[in-house]
């Protein structure tokens, strides 16, 4: 049922509660805060699925970018806040996260492996 749920989420809900729910989603220790290490893993795992085709810097420096930028307080952790509105008001960053769970390439894979069997 939650996987339902997140789904539907993540294909028709709004953006406040997709942000808030892709900062449950890296908040991957559980602490209320994405570290740099926690967002340097998700921008590789993203570029691993969706391809590192057409890319002008590496995770590492996408990673500190984003904290440079969106890491108000600088303590080398993003708040839920942070995130937030760090995503609302970076578009380089507002691209990736919703490429993250963008889901068009998986179907269009299960759409022609289904064809050609």
């Amino acid at each position: 049922m939650e996987y339902v749920a997140a789904l539907s989420l993540v294909m028709r809900g709004k953006m406040e509660h997709k942000l808030r729910w892709y900062f449950k989603l890296y908040d991957v220790d559980g602490n209320g805060c994405i570290d740099r290490y926690e967002l340097l893993n998700i921008i590789k795992a993203i570029r691993a699925i969706n391809g590192n085709d057409n890319q002008d810097s590496t995770a590492e420096e996408f990673t500190n970018r984003v904290f440079d930028r969106i890491d108000v307080n600088g303590d080398g952790e993003l708040s839920l806040e942070e995130f937030v509105e760090g995503a609302r008001s970076d578009g380089d960053f507002m691209e990736v996260m919703m490429k993250s769970l963008d889901l068009r390439h998986i179907m269009a894979m299960i759409h022609s492996r289904r064809h050609s069997v």
